[in-house]
């Protein structure tokens, strides 16, 4: 069976959690306490040398790191990727911006916020987070102005990378209450078969 070492409140490997759920495929969930230095421990290190969760184990003993290409994989072959050139690449676009320009900004707060308890020590770095995570967002909202989900007007992996941590925003200081389409959006990832909640 195949096995996932994570952390079912980080958006990261929630989004891995969420497309086993969606496509149906059996696994096996082992927690990994980030704060108490698991993911640096030398077993983890030797599955991941990067420190960082989530990492899969597939039945073959192959491991995979990086939440956005754990994504890729398992969409293989599924509704999930739409297929042809342009379709892939728009995917790709809008999975290197959620790794580039939302996820350094709204998930870092949320770990600042969530996991280190937001204290004054982390005020200045939160600040500084604000404008450039509010301007994430307002590239979302603008798209859903006009189109249902992010790629062919369908529900994809670039759906579920972004969704993630735009579902909890406000969980590191981002108001999401004048972003009426993102909102919408998050609804319809929500009523998708076999979603799950975040944990």
């Amino acid at each position: 069976m195949i096995k996932v070492w994570g952390d079912t409140q980080s958006g990261n490997c929630y989004k891995v959690q969420l497309i086993l759920e969606q496509t149906g495929i059996d696994y096996q969930w082992q927690h990994i306490d980030i704060m108490s230095g698991e993911s640096r421990s030398a077993d983890f290190l030797a599955m991941n040398p990067n420190g960082k969760i989530p990492v899969v184990q597939l039945d073959n003993g192959d491991l995979l790191a990086e939440s956005n290409a754990i994504l890729w994989y398992f969409s293989h072959n599924t509704a999930l990727r739409p297929s042809g050139r342009n379709a892939e690449t728009a995917l790709q676009q809008w999975m290197f911006f959620e790794q580039y320009s939302h996820e350094p900004n709204i998930a870092t707060s949320r770990y600042w916020i969530k996991y280190c308890g937001g204290g004054p020590e982390y005020a200045a770095g939160l600040a500084a987070k604000q404008p450039k995570g509010y301007a994430a967002l307002d590239i979302l909202e603008q798209h859903f102005k006009a189109h249902d989900y992010l790629v062919g007007e369908r529900y994809s992996i670039a759906d579920i990378a972004l969704y993630a941590y735009t579902h909890v925003a406000e969980e590191g200081g981002f108001s999401l209450g004048k972003y009426p389409g993102i909102q919408q959006w998050l609804d319809r990832v929500a009523a998708q078969k076999n979603y799950i909640p975040m944990h």
